[in-house]
């Protein structure tokens, strides 16, 4: 089965520093759902594993949340992709909780859903944590400069090997020339 793994805010859609609050706020970035509609055309699987601290912040509830997503998933079928399931941690950092990246606890429950040793999955991100939670579990990390990513790749400490792209599109152009 091919998998792969995408952080959500900063790499599907532009990120806030004031947190995606609202399905109006959540906006694609350019590229990503058609990157997402090519991956979904090769026969890959499209997992999302995102941190939304904003539930236990008690910046917006659940049924936003569920909001936010399935305008996501519309916008993505519509482009002609799909989005398999969303996996995410409601937890704030300050509740050491185990499915926070940069926690395994997301990537442990995806391989568990799908049956499937993470090792060399391909997992997409704009954070150290997205990194590190991927490195953690044998998957592939791979750095978006969008979002948060030029910070990130700015202050260093990456994992050993780590690809940097512009953004999900020239992400996945690669992942699918090396997959062909």
């Amino acid at each position: 089965m091919k998998l792969i793994i995408l952080d959500r805010d900063g790499v599907i859609n532009f990120d806030s520093d004031q947190f995606i609050k609202s399905p109006d706020e959540w906006k694609p970035i350019p590229g990503s759902l058609e990157a997402i509609a090519r991956l979904t055309r090769e026969g890959w699987h499209v997992v999302v594993a995102t941190n939304q601290s904003g539930l236990a912040r008690g910046l917006f509830e659940m049924a936003t949340l569920n909001a936010i997503h399935a305008k996501m998933h519309k916008a993505v079928v519509q482009a002609g992709g799909r989005i398999e399931a969303v996996f995410y941690c409601p937890h704030a950092a300050d509740m050491n909780c185990v499915c926070r990246k940069p926690g395994t606890g997301l990537f442990e429950e995806i391989a568990t859903r799908y049956g499937q040793d993470l090792q060399d999955v391909p997992a997409i991100g704009d954070s150290l944590r997205d990194l590190q939670a991927a490195a953690s579990v044998g998957a592939s990390p791979r750095l978006v400069r969008t979002g948060k990513g030029e910070r990130t790749l700015a202050a260093g400490g990456l994992p050993e090997n780590t690809p940097v792209y512009v953004d999900l599109s020239e992400a996945v152009d690669s992942l699918l020339k090396i997959a062909v």
